[in-house]
């Protein structure tokens, strides 16, 4: 298994980017759904992985 991660920045203007890497196709875009939930999104760009093959992936959140 591919590992899989979210690499998070915060920006000394206090905005925050981050990558989702590991995740493969549109995948992505539920964690990326759950993350745009704390502010406003900006800008958004996709990484080559969102091109490539699908695979299946669960995405959990302890509250």
């Amino acid at each position: 298994m591919q590992n899989q991660e979210i690499e998070i920045s915060i920006l000394p203007d206090g905005r925050v980017e981050y990558t989702i890497k590991g995740v493969k196709g549109a995948a992505c875009e539920s964690i990326s759904a759950l993350l745009e939930q704390l502010g406003k999104v900006e800008t958004a760009e996709r990484t080559g992985e969102y091109y490539e093959d699908e695979t299946r992936v669960d995405v959990t959140v302890a509250g």
